[in-house]
């Protein structure tokens, strides 16, 4: 691995403007990228993966910090790098050589080489006898290797990649997978180096030679995880679920902020960007967590896998729990606290009375939304007064969604009601 770095990112920070507020999106970010190896970039929805990669190839400038590729600033469109994304993004009036051909076109390639080229690049991907079918005739796994094509061809020495193989069915992103890893091993390519965003805890574990774990609000790496383990990895092995779980304790150590002040608990403020989920998914977690055969503290990763539950399904509950007192998680692990315990086996009205507790008592905009309403005559306000106040700390359409799961929780927990239509909160019997 040469020690000098093919990317190389500094104390980046970038925001974007959005419903007249700037949103913080990366701050303090720094990474690097080095030849012969893969790197995955690894968070939550919502991280600023994909702006990383954006800033890196030069289709987006960061508001401070410093970028550089193959040693040199990047202040536009990096050459020699080239970028994937989730969505096929093909031309359907043109075929699939049409399709390769095109970043070769807009080089001023000649017309036989680009040929040449673009034919070349099919067949590593694994798509010759279809250079004269049309996007249409293809599966969402052949379209993605268009992709691939298209993006081999320029002969990039850096590949991007911003979640590649998301929108396949498991087994085609797996074969896709394995294809590309055989690509890179057997050196068919220019490419000195290959980095994806994934939020695929297994995908991460089962490609990367380096992984890079992005906190949020706003991204930064957090974590830093080597991968020793050779080519191909085995997913049924004991080396295999040793780095997964340790990939799921980095993603859920505690924060900076909680570690110093010593708080086992997240403890939130008015304006927090809560996560949007349902009542159901809390409650049947929490009933999955609770089932006898289990042990008091549950593997994430042993859970995510007995409910098919991705990364961005997954974590936005278990952070709900936590904020809600009904579960503790650390180190990879979930662990329900007394009141989930009491939640998951408690009767309907049980679990009523339980969740209006811990929602006045630590969701500060639930109880603040109560505090209104008691205090007013009519014991009604206009969803407006808190979404303005919402805005103060979040977006137009953040706090939109904010307020909505809010008020979600509440009606459930009967500590106020909400005619949609009007969009009025009110207090049906009021004490």
């Amino acid at each position: 691995m040469s020690k000098d770095p093919l990317i190389e990112l500094k104390s980046v920070a970038k925001s974007f403007r959005r419903d007249k507020q700037d949103l913080l999106v990366l701050s303090d970010l720094a990474l690097s990228v080095y030849s012969g190896e893969i790197v995955a970039v690894l968070g939550k929805s919502g991280s600023g993966k994909s702006t990383t990669l954006k800033v890196a190839l030069g289709l987006t400038m960061p508001d401070s910090g410093s970028v550089k590729a193959f040693g040199r600033p990047v202040s536009a469109p990096v050459p020699k790098m080239t970028m994937v994304f989730q969505n096929f993004a093909l031309m359907p009036w043109l075929t699939v050589l049409q399709n390769v051909e095109l970043g070769l076109e807009a080089m001023g390639v000649s017309k036989q080489e680009r040929r040449q080229r673009a034919l070349k690049a099919i067949d590593i991907v694994g798509l010759d006898g279809f250079e004269s079918a049309y996007p249409r005739e293809l599966s969402g796994g052949m379209s993605q290797r268009v992709g691939f094509a298209r993006a081999i061809v320029v002969e990039p020495r850096v590949l991007l990649m911003d979640e590649p193989f998301s929108s396949l069915d498991i087994l085609t992103a797996d074969n896709l997978r394995n294809d590309l890893l055989d690509l890179w091993q057997e050196r068919q390519t220019h490419i000195e180096a290959m980095v994806f965003v994934t939020h695929n805890i297994e995908e991460a574990a089962l490609m990367a030679d380096r992984i890079l774990i992005f906190g949020i609000n706003p991204g930064n790496v957090i974590a830093e995880i080597k991968v020793d383990l050779s080519h191909p990895r085995r997913e049924q092995s004991e080396a295999f679920d040793a780095l997964v779980d340790k990939i799921y304790s980095a993603m859920t150590a505690p924060s900076s902020q909680r570690a110093m002040t010593g708080s086992t608990f997240k403890v939130i403020g008015l304006g927090y960007r809560l996560p949007k989920v349902s009542i159901s998914e809390l409650s049947g977690l929490m009933e999955a967590i609770c089932f006898e055969d289990r042990p008091d503290k549950v593997e994430l990763h042993e859970l995510a896998d007995d409910l098919l539950l991705g990364v961005d399904d997954l974590f936005p509950i278990t952070e709900t729990l936590e904020i809600l007192r009904f579960a503790k998680v650390s180190s990879g692990k979930i662990e329900l606290t007394p009141a989930g315990l009491h939640f998951a086996q408690g009767d309907i009205q049980e679990q009523k009375a339980l969740f209006a507790s811990q929602l006045t008592r630590y969701v500060p905009l639930a109880r603040h939304i109560r505090r209104v309403l008691d205090e007013r005559p009519d014991h009604m306000a206009k969803e407006e007064r808190f979404l303005r106040e919402l805005e103060d700390s979040l977006s137009e359409e953040g706090a939109e969604e904010v307020l909505a799961t809010v008020i979600e929780w509440g009606r459930y927990a009967e500590i106020f009601a909400f005619d949609y239509k009007a969009g009025i909160l009110s207090l049906e019997n009021p004490d």
